[in-house]
């Protein structure tokens, strides 16, 4: 069984992806964002980052012992690899998926996340600061869509790295992009959105109270954090 200690977020999502698409059994585990869990001393013990999502496989097969993995994309490597699925095992077409799989962690990710924060919930306008990610955020897009020229998929075959990629193109409105400037990723889109898999990962997503309850002490708990907040927390987990 995967424990999945989730929110509804773009990495959140990836891991129901995933779930979905492999037929792994699991079970969701709500780590509220807005309320500060994640920095409660039960999930820092499997998420030192305290970042979700994260996994507890119980039942890892040669070990006895659960195994605990945080960071989005190692989770999808590990659950590619447990299963087999959706990550070749070696050679280029390896390589293909994982330096994709990279690129949305180091650049789509970190990007649209900081496009969302600055439109939408920095507490002042910074024109500079919007332009910058926005900008960043645009040229991704066209990285995406001069791979998807000739391809279906972001690899060769539907892979990990799609999953990780579309739940942050989900939000293109939120980053300031217009879907149509970009018509391979338009297409590519509209291919992810239509899987039945992606659809129940998002159903599940439903199920969790996650509308825009965004106060002044919710910004606090998401956007205020400093190294002693985290070193009180970790005191606190041991």
């Amino acid at each position: 069984m995967i424990q999945l200690y989730y929110w509804p977020t773009p990495n959140g999502h990836k891991i129901t992806i995933f779930l979905e698409e492999s037929g792994l059994p699991y079970q969701l585990v709500p780590i509220d964002i807005r309320k500060g869990q994640q920095f409660e001393p039960h999930f820092l013990r499997i998420s030192p980052n305290n970042k979700m999502p994260a996994v507890v496989d119980t039942d890892p097969g040669q070990s006895d012992a659960p195994i605990s993995v945080f960071e989005s994309g190692a989770i999808l490597v590990y659950l590619a690899e447990k299963t087999g699925l959706y990550l070749p095992h070696r050679g280029p077409a390896r390589v293909d998926v994982v330096q994709w799989l990279f690129w949305q962690m180091g650049g789509l990710g970190p990007m649209a996340g900081q496009t969302h924060h600055f439109r939408a919930y920095a507490s002042e306008k910074i024109p500079y600061a919007i332009d910058r990610y926005v900008n960043e955020t645009g040229r991704l897009y066209a990285v995406l869509d001069r791979r998807l020229n000739d391809r279906r998929f972001v690899a060769a075959d539907y892979s990990v790295a799609d999953m990780a990629i579309y739940p942050w193109i989900f939000l293109w409105e939120r980053q300031g992009q217009t879907l149509s400037d970009f018509p391979n990723v338009e297409r590519w889109f509209g291919e992810m959105a239509d899987r039945p898999a992606v659809q129940r990962a998002y159903a599940r997503a439903r199920e969790f109270d996650s509308g825009p309850v965004i106060t002044e002490e919710t910004k606090k708990i998401l956007f205020g954090q400093s190294a002693a907040t985290l070193k009180s927390a970790l005191s606190s987990a041991r």
